[in-house]
């Protein structure tokens, strides 16, 4: 049997394709969009390049019966040989993780900003106000802010608009953790989300300050209402 050379060349396309879309966006059980994949692969290839540093995105349906998100990671982790990173979601679990390997990786990113599921500082401490116990508890609240992830996923989506909020939140994390890995090593990454990632967190930071703000005038007009009610009854 013979082949055109077109045809040669679109199965070899398919076949690097492929083989590439396994490399940083390493599984993909929910988005399936080549604009994402591509994306993805473009920031994790410029990052191991520059860094030696593989950070792969995980996208699964669901755990695995029985398996914690770290105890699947940690399988997972088992496939690689060089520094990784793994940035790992669970839709029907609702889970995020990161797990890096060896350990010494964490120094390049903050995990628990990155995960945190406050956006802002001011939000944070409005929480801590309402949440805390003790004053340990609330500095540990108000100072875990900054989240680039739970933030977008925790926000209400329309039908046909789930994806794009996973998406989109995954994204911002993965390239959250690659620019904070490339300013601790002194390096530019060209791909780099930049502004872009900062303008999605400040649309959580309106939607949310317009809540407090809502609230506050909402409670102030209830009480100016019931003291109107007390002195005309009087």
């Amino acid at each position: 049997m013979k082949f055109s050379r077109g045809l040669l060349a679109l199965i070899l396309t398919l076949f690097f394709s492929t083989s590439l879309s396994a490399q940083y966006l390493y599984k993909d059980e929910i988005i399936f969009n080549p604009l994402f994949n591509a994306e993805v692969e473009k920031l994790g290839l410029e990052l191991y390049q520059k860094t030696g540093i593989s950070l792969r995105l995980v996208m699964l349906k669901e755990l695995p019966s029985g398996m914690s998100i770290v105890d699947y990671e940690k399988e997972l982790m088992k496939d690689f040989s060089e520094p990784t990173i793994l940035l790992t979601f669970s839709e029907m679990n609702s889970k995020v993780d990161i797990l890096a390997n060896p350990a010494a990786l964490y120094e390049y990113f903050d995990k628990q900003q990155i995960l945190s599921p406050v956006a802002s500082s001011v939000q944070a401490f409005v929480m801590a106000l309402f949440y805390s116990d003790s004053i340990s508890s609330f500095k540990e609240i108000a100072s875990s802010h900054g989240g680039t992830i739970i933030p977008l996923l925790a926000q209400k989506a329309k039908e046909g608009e789930v994806l794009g909020k996973y998406s989109g939140s995954m994204f911002n994390g993965y390239a959250d953790i690659a620019e904070q890995i490339a300013s601790s090593k002194g390096i530019v990454l060209e791909n780099a989300v930049g502004s872009a990632n900062q303008n999605s967190i400040m649309v959580v930071k309106v939607l949310f300050y317009s809540f407090i703000f809502y609230g506050i005038f909402m409670y102030i007009k209830r009480k100016l209402y019931i003291k109107r009610q007390k002195n005309e009854q009087k």
